[in-house]
């Protein structure tokens, strides 16, 4: 199946509310209950890297994002319209580069049938996806939105090497090592490895680091507004 899936109409979802509703009334099978939109965004632009076959300029430039719990799709003004399975993005991310903000996403881009082999630093397939909405604002809820979905759809590929490792199931972290990458000694990147190294550092941006700095100020401030009612005290007394 193609990572990227042209449909005719967004999948069938529902409301939070009306899931509420729903699960409520207790329905005949829980099953037939659709999936809630977590997000939906008007007014998104949307661009593929490489480009997408059948996808053009034109259908990227407007449209809805639609994030859904079982898929995120996109209605574009031309009428186009496409759906991503969760399992097929590897990474998101917020980009804050000079070409503007916008929501970055790796999707896992398999060969096709009557390709050749891949071989080397080829043999990962990759494509990129920006996600750009006219209002910034967006940006986190698009990206905590998908965080959410993503938690929905593990890997199965890496639950199934969980399944045989029961043994590892609980860490001790005052006995266990675990290897990191630091360039030393034999260790050492191949060169489009450390060419997507620089790009992902030059555009990932962490939504929760700015939360971070700012609550760091605030308690800095208050430091400061408190000692200076100390020090106003102490000089009347």
């Amino acid at each position: 199946m193609p990572t990227v899936s042209f449909i005719d109409a967004i999948p069938r979802h529902v409301s939070v509310e009306e899931h509420r509703i729903l699960t409520g009334a207790t329905p005949a099978s829980f099953s037939d209950i659709p999936p809630v939109l977590k997000q939906k965004v008007d007014s998104v632009r949307v661009a593929f890297d490489p480009p997408l076959d059948g996808f053009s300029p034109e259908d990227g430039a407007l449209g809805t994002l639609y994030i859904i719990e079982s898929v995120l799709a996109f209605q574009s003004s031309t009428g186009r319209a496409f759906q991503i399975e969760y399992p097929s993005i590897t990474l998101h991310a917020i980009s804050r580069g000079d070409s503007g903000p916008f929501v970055y996403c790796q999707l896992d881009e398999p060969p096709a049938a009557d390709a050749p082999p891949p071989d080397g630093d080829d043999a990962l397939g990759m494509r990129e996806l920006s996600l750009t909405p006219q209002d910034s604002t967006s940006l986190d809820p698009i990206f905590e939105a998908l965080s959410t979905c993503a938690s929905l759809h593990p890997d199965p590929q890496e639950s199934d090497d969980d399944d045989g490792d029961d043994d590892d199931a609980f860490i001790d972290p005052d006995t266990t090592q675990f290897e990191v990458f630091t360039g030393e000694g034999d260790e050492e990147l191949s060169e489009v490895g450390r060419a997507a190294l620089a790009h992902l550092e030059s555009i990932i941006h962490d939504p929760y680091a700015r939360q971070h700095d700012d609550h760091e100020a605030d308690s800095k401030a208050n430091g400061a507004q408190e000692e200076g009612q100390f020090s106003d005290g102490e000089e009347l007394s």
